[in-house]
Formats: C-alpha cells, structure tokens, sequence
C-alpha cells in the first residue's frame, strides 16, 4: 500500500485496501489485518470504520455492482480501479450504514477522488453517488422470475454457485442459505472435555464481566458461541489451553466416530488441528499430519497450549500412501481441502476465489488423497470423511465413490447426534424429498452414514461428515 502514514484517512485506508484485494488476490482478512497493525496509531473508531467498511464491500459487491451499474453511463468493470473502490465503498456507507449523512459521503468521496489525481473525474463520482442517494430506497432488484439472477443480486452470491444450489436443493433450502450466509456469525469456542463444569462457567461468567456475549450451544455442552469480543487470545482461559476456536460442525463429526479412550486416531490432513486435539481427549493416541511446515506449527502451538501430550505432529502429504501405517489406524480422519462454501459466512471472499473449473480440480485432489489415506484403516476400523462446503459432488457424490471402489460400507451415525440436531436434520432430509426425490436417493445409499449440515437449519457452518466402516 503507498498510504502515507502523516496523511492517512480511514477512507484512504479502506480504499487501498479494496484496491490491494483486487491487484494481489489475496483474501481480505490478511489484508485488512496487515494494514491495521501498519496504522495501528489510528483511533479505535477509525479502525473499525476501516473494518467494517472492507469487510461489508467484500460481502455485498456483486449487489454494490449490480446498483452502480443501474446507474452510472460507465459500467463498473470498466472504471478505473480506484474510482471503482471507492464508489463501492461510498455506495456501502450509503446503503448499508447510518452513522455517516449522505452529502457527508459524496463530499468526502469527491475530495479523496482529487486527492489522488482524479480531479476532472470529481463531478463523475459526485453524480453517480447522488444519483444513488435519491434512488435508495426504490433500488430495483432482478426480475424475481429469473430466480438465479435475483437470488445472486438479492444475496449477493455469484450467479453460477446460486444456480449449483438450486439444481441441488431447490429454491426453499437455497434461499435460507443464502439468507443465513449473510448473517453477522458468533465465534464458536470449544472447552476442553476434562474441565471440570464449575471452572468452565466461572470462566464464560468472567467473560460475560467482560462485555461478551457467550451462549451455551443447543448441541454439545463443552461448546459456546460469543459475540462482542475483539478477539479469543485476550479472554479468560485462552493462555491457560481451556478452550480454542472450533466449530459445533468439527466437534460433532469427532463425537460421531464413537472413540472409546483405547484407539489410534490418524488425522492426515488435520490443519488447523481442531479435530486432532477433540482426537486426542477421547482417544489413546492421534497422529496428525498435514502438508507443509506453516500448518504443522498452528497445530503443535494449539496442542502445546490445550496440553494435548497424547499428540504427535508430522509432515507428510496425505495424497502419498505411507507404508509403515497400512492397516494401523482404529481410525482416520479425512478433512480433504475442500471449496468452503460452507463458510462463506465467515470467510466472505471465497466466492471471488473460486470457480466452476476450480471446483472439478478439488474434487480430484479429494478423490486422490482417498485412494492413497484409505488403507490406513485398519478392518473394522472407522473412515471419517469430511469437508466444510455444500455441494454434492464434493460429499455425497464423493463418499457414494468410496463405496463403489473401496471396502467400506456406512456406519450409523444416529446414536451420536444431539436430539435437536436430528430433529433438525430430518427437516432438510423432507425439504430433500420434496426437491425430486433427491434426499430419498441419497437415504437409501447411505442409510444413516452421513449429514449435510446447512446454515439457516443448524447452528453450524456448512459442514458435511460421513461415518464408514472397513469391511472385515
């Protein structure tokens, strides 16, 4: 970024950061991190304005464009990049934040168009922006009739994922999703098993004394949701290995393997180690792997603090059959790298990153790290399969492969889901049936191995797990 530090705005800040997103393909977060530590002199109010600016274009873009594109004479693709940012950054603020008047954006829009040499562009900006303003509250959206256009618009989801999902689901289960995507998600924080109850409330109460919100989840005891907080690492417990971020999603498929205290667990692509370390206090002994040195290290720092001795940490691809462990695991966790659709919630600029041709490139690395890590299980052992996405091809598709090559057959997974969890999934799985007979399918293939857990039904992520027993 060439922001100078003497001269530097928040609005300049958030511009050069859009700007960066566009030029580096570097995803928000990192950037938005990296230049708040950079301008960490800033007021804490112009560092949230900065946030919440970047974060909210990255989410709603393909709406901001949609509109600037009703109304300006230049199509937005076609705009100088900087001009673009920050009609998209104004336009955000205009429709989305009240905290600013109006003429206050288009002023303060104008002025940082001319600061940055875009002077005889000033008048352009100022009537694209108030144009904008006198139209807000009748911006037309697509004709609802076209439903993947409406939906995309509406939700601001690319137009190709909202037709995948409704070839898939139907326009019901789509529209929740898509709906609850947008939504402003809790942190979910995992207590470890063997806390005693009583020190685990006195630290959420100590939270609480601290200004966040922290909610029991419906499904696991040991787990809780917070809101208002700046971040986990400050909070009672943390540096103490009582809790770490995960998911109800990743607690659950681990509960559902039914580990007993006696196994050897085998997690082959466990970045960032979540399920290793639940692993680790229901079984005897877990050994996870993943790729490279960068994700090794948030593993052995998480497990280090959670006090996981249990634990042992290695470098290995999990698309390369390693001998010495054939036939050794009583279980082994398959987290293949995945789309992440299921976590657009969270991570709101996967959707720029990822494309339909993408797609087919991961669904063959995750058939291929299943033809290489699946003989690790011993016979009548257990394969957990898992992704954080919501798409069939890279679930049910996929797990409907394992069995048609490999010796597995499924394994109930009913007994171990929390009573609201199956209530809920039997919901989807009648909205499935409704959809063309689609969830019927997949029932009669699966029997109870598997459950697509779908935001705006559960309290989760987007998540899938499919519980399979080797034959033998």
């Amino acid at each position: 970024m060439t922001t100078d530090k003497k001269s530097v705005d928040a609005r300049e800040l958030a511009v050069e950061i859009l700007l960066a997103m566009e030029r580096e393909q570097t995803f928000s977060n990192r950037l938005i991190a990296s230049a708040l530590d950079k301008y960490d002199y800033l007021e804490g109010p112009k560092k949230a304005f900065v946030k919440r600016v970047t974060e909210g274009v990255t989410e709603r873009r393909i709406e901001l464009d949609y509109y600037l594109d009703g109304i300006s004479s230049v199509p937005v693709h076609k705009m100088k990049p900087f001009i673009r940012c920050i009609l998209r950054m104004s336009a955000y603020q205009i429709l989305y934040m009240d905290s600013v008047p109006d003429r206050s954006v288009c002023d303060e829009a104008c002025k940082l168009a001319g600061k940055r040499q875009f002077r005889n562009l000033k008048g352009f900006v100022n009537g694209v922006l108030r144009n904008l303003v006198r139209r807000k509250e009748h911006l037309p959206l697509p004709d609802e009739r076209e439903e993947g256009t409406y939906l995309s618009v509406k939700y601001s989801q690319p137009g190709w994922l909202v037709e995948m999902w409704l070839g898939e689901y139907g326009r019901e289960i789509t529209e929740t999703l898509l709906e609850s995507l947008l939504r402003i998600h809790p942190v979910s924080v995992r207590f470890r098993t063997d806390l005693e109850e009583v020190k685990r409330e006195s630290l959420v109460e100590r939270m609480r004394e601290r200004g966040v919100t922290a909610q029991k989840s419906v499904y696991l005891p040991y787990l809780y949701l917070l809101e208002n907080l700046e971040g986990v690492s400050s909070l009672p417990g943390f540096a103490e290995g009582a809790f770490l971020v995960q998911d109800a999603s990743s607690a659950l498929a681990v509960e559902a393997m039914g580990l007993s205290g006696t196994e050897f667990v085998m997690d082959v692509c466990a970045a960032p180690g979540g399920k290793s370390l639940l692993a680790c206090e229901r079984a005897a002994r877990v050994l996870a792997r993943d790729v490279s040195e960068g994700k090794l290290a948030r593993i052995r720092e998480n497990g280090e603090r959670m006090g996981a001795r249990n634990l042992t940490v290695e470098l290995y691809d999990a698309a390369c059959t390693d001998q010495a462990y054939v036939e050794q695991a009583d279980a082994v966790i398959l987290d293949v790298p995945c789309s992440g659709l299921g976590v657009l919630g969270k991570k709101r600029d996967i959707k720029y990153h990822i494309t339909p041709g993408r797609l087919e490139e991961i669904t063959g690395l995750q058939r291929k790290i299943v033809a290489h890590s699946w003989q690790y299980v011993k016979p009548g052992g257990i394969l957990l399969y898992s992704t954080c996405t919501v798409r069939r091809e890279e679930n049910e598709e996929t797990v409907r492969w394992i069995l048609d090559h490999f010796p597995f057959e499924p394994a109930d997974i009913t007994e171990y889901l929390p009573p609201e969890l199956r209530k809920q999934r039997e919901q989807v799985k009648e909205l499935l049936a409704q959809c063309r007979g689609r969830g019927e399918d997949a029932d009669e293939r699966f029997g109870n191995a598997c459950i697509q857990m779908l935001p705006g039904y559960m309290d989760t992520d987007g998540f899938f797990f499919a519980k399979l027993r080797r034959k033998g």
